[in-house]
């Protein structure tokens, strides 16, 4: 099948080497054309826009850093929008709010096409290999033609509702991870007067009620950090976390009520941006956390 991809970030970049290791041939398209480069040796085809790319695919996915980023890939002089999009498939990955989400969706009906909301949990480990958790919102006759594409990408797909379902519990899932990382950032404070290894540490802290799944999953980078030992590219970055919050905050706002730990997570996390680790992983906060409030 020839499949389209608009975004070929972290995550973007990992569901297109799924994606062709599973026998499709895949279109791609970044609104920086640098990071198409490393894809074009695994076999995918560069488009110059986002309507060549639906021109030569046959379903097209899109995970974009927000909304604007979709406005712009969507609805540009030389955007989705600005083709012919009668008969195909959308399946839009971006985290951003339903709002967003179900508007494009009804654009892309009236115009001819069909599109579901499925952001995924995960990775770009689990991205490639095929171990993402599916949350799509859409119509039942839309989420059944994509299913095939879905179950090549994800361990688990559910289907939570209409158009706009899926982006809204991809925000309810994130929202505790995402704060995780500053409160861990504290818990970890109360503990850096005691003489003992960050492997240790952690050993003992993934042992207990209060260790998310994800804090087991990350123990060796976290460790890595707390000893101060180079990184890797992040995997997710501060920034991208500090996005996601925001769009958590502005969706309880819309609804009539606030988050106000969330809202108290941001604030910390946006100092720590502003103090240069706006790149980093989220891995690397509680040490920078540890070493500039515990002396």
């Amino acid at each position: 099948m020839k499949i389209g991809l608009l975004g070929t970030g972290k995550m973007g970049s990992a569901i297109v080497e799924r994606l062709i290791n599973c026998g499709h041939e895949l279109v791609i398209w970044n609104r920086s054309i640098e990071k198409t480069v490393p894809l074009l040796a695994k076999g995918a085809d560069v488009a110059l826009t986002p309507a060549q790319l639906v021109d030569q695919s046959e379903i097209i996915i899109s995970i974009l850093t927000d909304a604007d980023a979709i406005d712009a890939c969507y609805r540009g002089s030389e955007g989705v929008f600005s083709t012919n999009i009668q008969g195909k498939l959308f399946i839009e990955m971006s985290t951003v709010r339903p709002v967003t989400a179900i508007a494009i969706s009804q654009e892309t009906q009236a115009k001819g096409g069909a599109m579901i909301d499925c952001p995924v949990g995960g990775t770009v480990g689990p991205a490639r290999d095929g171990k993402l958790l599916g949350l799509v919102g859409g119509r039942d006759e839309d989420v059944a033609k994509a299913q095939p594409i879905l179950d090549q990408l994800c361990r688990r797909v559910e289907h939570v509702g209409p158009s706009g379902s899926g982006v809204r519990l991809k925000l309810t899932v994130n929202l505790p991870l995402l704060v995780f990382w500053q409160s861990f950032s504290e818990a970890l404070s109360l503990s850096a007067k005691l003489n003992i290894a960050p492997e240790r540490l952690i050993d003992i802290l993934t042992d207990t009620s209060g260790a998310p799944n994800m804090l087991k999953a990350r123990t060796p980078t976290l460790v890595s950090t707390l000893k101060g030992e180079p990184q890797p590219p992040a995997a997710f970055t501060l920034d991208n976390i500090r996005k996601d919050l925001r769009t958590m905050i502005e969706e309880a706002q819309s609804n009539g009520w606030d988050l106000p730990v969330t809202q108290a997570a941001l604030e910390q996390l946006n100092k720590t941006s502003e103090a240069g680790l706006g790149d980093v992983d989220g891995t690397s906060v509680p040490a920078w956390f540890i070493k500039t409030h515990c002396k």
